[in-house]
């Protein structure tokens, strides 16, 4: 694989013998580290007072580096820090922080993630390929390293669901041609691959052939026969572990078992048992994000933030450093060139002043210090998404009351109703059937239950199509709420407590090009105008993350107090997680894959 895009300024196979003469000391160094302590990931130890000589922006030696200082190389003096590897975060999706690429990028590399492996399935699923060139494109002027999973369910679940888009076997062959697509994404459709859908088998055929990763999602319980059979089809990864047993299962078969914590999904508390109560070897073991908010990014930071985390659960610090280094780029396939402060490795390499606390004061890539103190160095280009990347809200009519009517059979008093209800912190829901008292002929769902009416509406310029069911969890006692971030096919969603105020909320999102709203009494609480896919904001990290802050508020107005409510409520409609969801075609079994009556008859 040549991985020469957006690692140096030169590519490697260009200037080996450069680097091969600067660790004799024939040519000298640009760059020396000086008096540093270093995480070895690749031993697991720490090494005390080791010099680092770059070249070209590669690291060419580790240890005693005098003979590579000439009058021109640049002494940084490293005393008191202990030098890491850049992180890597190994799955995550950028426009699940509602920000473009740039943004995050301010916002992230300050932290110590110097790389990114991005699956954009989210774009994808509103513009399609034009979608993931557009981040790639914006990801190629970033100090960040921008790399991409294909999207490999666009959308998620054919047949379930409609998106902007649909992908298959042929678009991910011709996207396996671009170096910056460094393997398939989440493959979701667990059950095609199992059973051996043709389409799902294409897709991993064509990634199989160019010689790169498959990444994974498998979030159904069958650890034995179901998990090994997915396995076996060559998928490498998956980040759908939620307790220690899933997490251990997947390591045991050679999968990289990716655990994940994010800004509403917080899974290492329970995952990363599998490591402190086993004495396992953790070489397939990972750190990732999935999912993260800007007030996580501005509070908490990013992979900095999940290595912590692990620590504080039990992990050692230098086994969690390499969960987020080593392990990931052995995962991609990358370790030649990242994830490691080795010869030939690009000099990606975070300055850490408290390794316990992961405080990381200084961040280097390719040999240039990018950022200090939590703020990047240099102003980052400026990149504008096109007008065909806006407005892409099309309902086929204006929404009235009158679409949100769930009707009971005629005749009956009182119906059982299926309701999804949500949980906290998890991506998981729980399939509940609720008796409901039937009043003027539709079912009466009680707000002292927690039950609120939920709808997904097609909004790509499709067929206009859209389910109606009910939730638990939220809290709501008035009002309602809308987004058009709504995984994966991102379409319209809207929870709520009356007719009137869905419509509302769902009329003013088209109105604005999306986003996400919360609406009371016919008034608008809160707005944040997401013009780009309906998914991202073109305005910077502070304003994003100050319009969360005014939504979270609103949603803590209407009765919710949930940790990132609008993440957990993006999810409702993600057909390919446990156990209940709703699509635009209806509700889905997501344990049986079949369609459900919202009102048992």
């Amino acid at each position: 694989m040549n991985l020469s895009y957006s690692l140096t300024e030169k590519p490697f196979n260009e200037i080996t013998a450069e680097l091969s003469q600067t660790a004799m000391g024939i040519l000298k160094a640009d760059v020396v580290i000086r008096g540093g302590r270093i995480v070895n990931v690749n031993t697991g130890e720490i090494e005390e007072h080791k010099d680092v000589a770059i070249k070209h922006g590669r690291i060419v030696m580790v240890g005693k580096v005098e003979h590579t200082i000439g009058q021109d190389t640049t002494i940084i003096d490293a005393t008191g820090y202990t030098l890491a590897p850049g992180f890597l975060d190994g799955h995550m999706h950028v426009e699940s922080g509602m920000m473009t690429v740039g943004e995050f990028t301010r916002a992230a590399l300050p932290s110590g993630t110097t790389t990114i492996f991005m699956d954009p399935h989210e774009i994808a699923n509103v513009l399609g390929m034009q979608g993931v060139q557009l981040m790639l494109d914006e990801g190629r002027q970033m100090p960040m390293k921008v790399y991409a999973t294909m999207p490999s369910c666009v959308p998620a679940a054919p047949g379930f669901e409609d998106a902007g888009a649909v992908f298959g076997p042929a678009d991910v062959e011709a996207a396996m041609q671009d170096d910056r697509i460094i393997g398939l994404g989440e493959m979701m459709n667990f059950p095609g691959v199992i059973y051996g859908d043709q389409n799902a088998h294409g897709e991993l055929k064509a990634t199989l052939e160019a010689g790169k990763p498959i990444t994974g999602h498998y979030s159904i319980p069958d650890l034995d026969t179901g998990l090994q059979a997915y396995a076996a089809a060559g998928v490498a990864s998956c980040h759908e572990s939620t307790t220690k047993e899933d997490a251990l299962a997947r390591m045991r078969l050679g999968m990289y078992a990716k655990l994940r914590e994010g800004s509403a999904w917080h899974d290492v508390k329970e995952t990363v048992r599998a490591i402190t109560e086993h004495n396992i070897d953790t070489r397939y073991a990972i750190l990732v994000t999935d999912d993260v908010h800007p007030h996580t990014l501005q509070e908490l930071g990013h992979l900095d933030h999940v290595v912590r985390r692990a620590i504080r659960q039990g992990v050692n610090p230098i086994t969690a450093i390499q969960m987020v280094t080593i392990n990931t780029a052995q995962c991609f396939r990358v370790d030649r060139h990242l994830g490691s402060i080795s010869p030939g490795r690009c000099a990606d390499i975070v300055f850490i002043s408290d390794l316990v606390d992961v405080v990381v004061d200084k961040v280097m890539v390719d040999g240039q210090m990018v950022a200090e103190n939590g703020r990047l160095n240099q102003a980052l280009p400026a990149y504008t998404y096109p007008q065909a990347a806006r407005n892409t809200v099309h309902l086929k009519e204006k929404l009235l009351p009158q679409h949100f009517v769930i009707k009971a059979p005629a005749g009956s008093t009182s119906v059982k109703a299926h309701v999804m209800e949500i949980i906290e912190a998890h991506v998981g829901t729980y399939h509940r059937v609720i008796d409901m008292p039937v009043v003027a002929g539709q079912p009466r769902h009680q707000k002292a239950d927690d039950v609120a009416k939920v709808m997904v509406m097609e909004r790509h310029g499709g067929p206009g199509t859209y389910g109606m069911g009910y939730v638990k969890g939220f809290g709501l006692q008035a009002g309602a709420v809308a987004s058009t971030v709504a995984h994966d096919s991102h379409n319209l969603l809207i929870v709520g407590t009356n007719d009137e105020d869905m419509a509302l909320a769902g009329n003013t999102l088209a109105e604005v090009g999306g986003g996400m709203i919360a609406v009371k009494d016919g008034q608008v609480l809160a707005v944040l105008p997401l013009p780009i896919a309906g998914l991202m904001s073109d305005r910077p990290l502070e304003e994003v993350a100050a319009n969360v802050a005014r939504l979270d508020d609103a949603w803590k107005e209407l009765g919710c107090h949930l940790v990132s409510p609008f993440m957990t409520m993006a999810l409702i409609s993600l057909p390919v997680l446990p156990e209940l969801r709703l699509t635009n075609r209806g509700l889905v079994d997501c344990l049986n894959f079949k369609m459900l009556a919202s009102v048992v008859e």
